[in-house]
């Protein structure tokens, strides 16, 4: 069981190491343990590893413990072959209780991912795209996605190997994090001295390099998982006598677990002790960062040469034999990060150009936002003056609709005015087009036959004295002294 435990606890470390960038107080110190009849054993705190699998993880491995055939299993096999699959295909072996959960755990994972999915489809393009999950789905090597009802051989195939390559990886990606950490710090140090005199930047360089000098002033550190170096803890954080070290006897007081291994976190809270050497929270030259980088390296280096069979954990016979080696007895120096720059001149110099570039590239962007809100701008100018233009148009029209304009037969003239709109350029109206008095009426063409008793009357009507004939509605009298015009009766209506 000891291969699959350990991926899971690698699993379990996973999430601490990648917090190495949020130091840890030093003045806790974590080889403190009690003595084997003092010591309570306590579970395991549930840690996140960071892998969006965690729990998935997690409750895969619980069952798959709880099979008697599968556990036994495992005890005859080693982590590469747990790697190559051979492990997997003894899932056809386990108890229909534990396939029927494994099935039930794949089927709520499924679902999980399938509203996470959705849920960000839809912040990104919106509720109207359909979602192909199978598409989405392949993006999650560790569960085969084609089946998601049952939890076969594939799947624990998939999980074991995604969880492997995930922890494998995590090293080297932590070392290119702390190296662009270092890179960043020179970068600010040397821009910030760009911004100061002559006599100030002498000040600031004669200041940095005091610093590393008084951090570089520190006791011997003892070469991590040497007996020098667990003879110390032995000493200081046990509290035994250096004379009595015995291997066996200080594995079993720092298996804080108690289950017969030693992991990544108990291996890195050996070297305490070693970290209190070189870096102290409360002094200016030193970087809580770089110490746990510092400790993790002491942990990497110990477990390269100590976990013959790679499953990320140390037996108590690995651990024996290590401490019969020349190199447990008589270990090397150990050189410290400030030995050991982070980061080549070419690389910082790399490191810089993309600054540079990336520096360009939102400058920019930042241009080309600026010019976009410029014309957004005048567009918004042009729409405004457009709109007032709109406004003023509307109001003028509103004022002419309530303005009360006279119509023509309103319209009084006196005497032989003429109105201001009949101008001397028009030419003359013909008779047959005139407008007539008010009152009279167009005789249609089929009427205008009259007949000869009226024709007679008209004759009559026509000898009636000019003078004493009615006026038309509108015409005043002519004044007594004014001339009497001919009339010419063919244009009388």
């Amino acid at each position: 069981m000891s291969c699959l435990k350990g991926l899971l606890t690698s699993c379990l470390i996973l999430a601490s190491m990648m917090s190495w960038a949020k130091a840890v107080p030093i003045s806790l110190d974590k080889t403190k343990v009690k003595l084997p009849e003092e010591t309570v054993k306590e579970p395991p705190q549930s840690v996140d590893t960071g892998l969006h699998y965690d729990r998935y993880l997690r409750e895969v491995i619980d069952f798959l413990e709880k099979d008697q055939h599968f556990r036994e299993k495992l005890h005859n096999t080693d982590m590469e072959d747990i790697k190559q699959g051979k492990l997997a295909k003894e899932l056809d072996f386990v108890s229909h209780h534990v396939r029927t959960k494994l099935d039930e755990l794949k089927r709520q994972e499924v679902s999980r991912l399938r509203t996470l999915i959705k849920a960000k489809q839809d912040i990104e393009g919106g509720n109207d795209i359909a979602v192909d999950h199978q598409v989405l789905l392949k993006q999650f090597e560790y569960l085969n996605h084609m089946n998601p009802h049952t939890f076969e051989v594939e799947d624990l195939d998939r999980l074991i190997k995604s969880a492997t390559k995930d922890l494998e990886n995590y090293d080297k990606e932590r070392h290119e994090e702390f190296k662009r950490y270092e890179m960043m710090k020179e970068h600010e140090r040397r821009e910030h001295l760009k911004t100061l005199d002559e006599d100030d930047r002498r000040k600031e360089e004669e200041h940095y390099e005091e610093m590393k000098k008084k951090h570089a002033d520190h006791p011997k550190v003892n070469h991590p998982g040497s007996k020098d170096q667990l003879k110390e803890v032995w000493e200081e954080a046990d509290g035994l006598d250096p004379e009595d070290f015995d291997p066996k006897t200080f594995f079993n007081l720092h298996d804080t677990n108690g289950d017969g291994f030693f992991d990544e976190q108990e291996l890195e809270a050996l070297f305490t002790k070693e970290l209190e050497k070189i870096y102290d929270p409360t002094n200016e030259e030193d970087d809580m960062v770089e110490m746990e980088e510092e400790r993790l390296r002491m942990r990497e280096h110990v477990m390269n040469e100590v976990d013959t069979n790679k499953d990320r954990l140390v037996s108590l016979d690995e651990f024996l034999v290590a401490t019969r080696k020349k190199e447990f007895l008589e270990p090397d120096s150990w050189e410290t990060l400030e030995q050991n720059q982070a980061y080549t001149d070419e690389e910082m110099r790399e490191f810089e150009e993309h600054l540079v570039r990336q520096e360009e590239d939102l400058n920019q962007k930042a241009a080309d936002l600026h010019k976009q809100r410029e014309d957004l701008e005048r567009q918004q100018e042009q729409l405004n003056a457009q709109k007032i233009e709109l406004q003023q148009a509307v109001e003028h029209m509103e004022r002419l609709k309530t303005q009360k304009v006279p119509s023509p037969p309103e319209m009084h003239l006196e005497g032989n005015a003429v109105p201001e709109s009949v101008g001397h350029d028009q030419p003359p109206v013909p008779p047959e087009h005139q407008p007539l008095p008010p009152g009279h009426h167009d005789i249609p063409p089929e009427q205008q036959h009259v007949p000869q008793n009226q024709q007679n009357l008209g004759q009559e009507h026509q000898n009636i004295p000019h003078e004493n004939q009615p006026l038309p509605p509108g015409h005043n009298s002519p004044p007594q002294d004014s001339p009497k015009m001919p009339i010419d009766h063919n244009n009388v209506p």
